[in-house]
């Protein structure tokens, strides 16, 4: 089971637009929605999905709004928020910045995609780029008689406009990575995880069927290659135009794309990752006066590659005062309202080692620790590295045994 209805709030809980779908909920029941919401607020036991009596109020809230689905009914809440952040997604492509005002001037628009996105409670076409075909800033100006349905939406790929035509054809793959690391003062590594996306970019041509292999341990069993060089890819998600059945028999991942940008897959792996950029830190706390700190940075990756963007970020006491900073590269700024210090450099080579020195004077009365020392951390990117290893490619032709 899906959505009965859903509303579209405004910071007050006052509704802007609504949709019923199925009508077995009275639209009357929103009314419960924000005492409720501040009654659980009060009491700090907040949750995505609240109920009052047999109404189930699922929720997400998106800049000045809220986005309400109820049910009356067990309904699939993964299938209700996916749908609810999809239509956050559709109305940012559409207004290109979604808040009460974007709302209020565009009605007839929010009505229209309300209607397209979901039938009788269930979701219906969720690409912006389809809908975009049939639902224009100018709708209510469409001529009757016309069908407004395009044949993309009754096809069986709902995602690609047939007649695509490129003068050149091209296709770019984007590998993107997030390492995910937690290292205790001892330099022991206690949690480690990557989690990746590919996504594509994609000029092709009338309506090709696309092959993508990858270095995926299961494929090297299934043709006999040798695993040195594989992964064990975990939590695999894939775009809807993937052949699943064709995914499960043989782990070839095929697919007719849909035209331009999108996520094709994404992926996890909890493997043992060692911390692409090493940090070490020493405290200093003289009493009652000051306290220094020392923070060493080195790059544990190839020479040949460079860290972006990177920030360490490195708590200090709530009550220090008076910074202080030297940096051997980059720039040092504190931040009160967080207690940290952000260290930021701009290009950071393999291999290279840094220096950042820290200064702050402390209140002649100590304030009391009672919280526990957060943690350093660390944020930067990469461009061409891949931690797991993973090589996206052509696939390999697949023999499998006769039964």
């Amino acid at each position: 089971m899906s959505a009965s209805a859903v509303f579209i709030l405004d910071v007050k809980g006052k509704p802007l637009i609504s949709r019923n779908y199925k009508g077995d909920v009275a639209m009357s029941e929103i009314e419960h929605f924000m005492p409720l919401l501040m009654q659980r607020e009060e009491e700090g036991a907040l949750a995505p999905l609240m109920s009052h009596g047999r109404v189930h109020f699922l929720w997400i809230k998106y800049s000045n709004l809220y986005l309400v689905a109820t049910t009356l009914k067990n309904a699939n809440a993964s299938l209700v928020y996916s749908f609810l952040y999809k239509t956050v997604e559709v109305f940012s492509e559409y207004f290109k910045e979604l808040e009460e005002e974007s709302i209020r001037d565009n009605f007839v628009i929010v009505y229209e995609l309300l209607d397209e996105l979901m039938d009788f409670g269930f979701p219906q076409t969720t690409d912006s780029k389809i809908l975009q075909e049939y639902i224009t800033q100018q709708g209510n100006k469409l001529e009757t008689g016309k069908s407004r349905v395009p044949p993309t939406v009754t096809n069986a790929v709902s995602w690609r406009s047939e007649g695509i035509k490129y003068k050149k054809n091209e296709v770019f793959i984007d590998v993107i990575e997030s390492v995910n690391l937690l290292v205790n003062a001892n330099g022991s590594v206690l949690l480690s995880e990557i989690v990746g996306t590919i996504k594509l970019k994609v000029f092709l041509s009338g309506m090709p069927e696309l092959r993508l292999g990858l270095n995926d341990r299961v494929l090297f069993e299934l043709t006999g290659r040798s695993k040195n060089k594989s992964v064990e890819l975990e939590d695999v998600k894939f775009h809807q135009c993937v052949r699943l059945s064709r995914f499960d028999n043989d782990r070839t991942i095929s697919f007719i794309q849909p035209d331009g940008d999108f996520e094709l897959m994404s992926y996890r792996l909890s493997t043992q990752v060692k911390p692409l950029i090493w940090i070490e830190s020493v405290i200093e706390k003289f009493s009652h006066s000051r306290v220094e700190i020392m923070v060493k940075a080195k790059g544990q990756f190839k020479k040949q590659s460079v860290a972006n963007s990177v920030e360490i970020s490195v708590p200090v006491p709530s009550d220090a005062d008076s910074p202080r900073f030297k940096t051997s590269v980059g720039s040092a700024k504190y931040m009160p309202e967080k207690n940290v210090v952000i260290w930021s450099i701009k290009s950071f080579p393999g291999g290279k080692e840094y220096l950042m020195r820290a200064h702050f004077g402390l209140p002649s009365v100590e304030k009391e620790e009672v919280e526990g020392r957060p943690p350093i951390g660390v944020k930067f990117e990469i461009p061409y590295f891949t931690v797991s290893g993973i090589q996206p490619g052509s696939p390999p032709p697949l023999t499998l045994p006769c039964a």
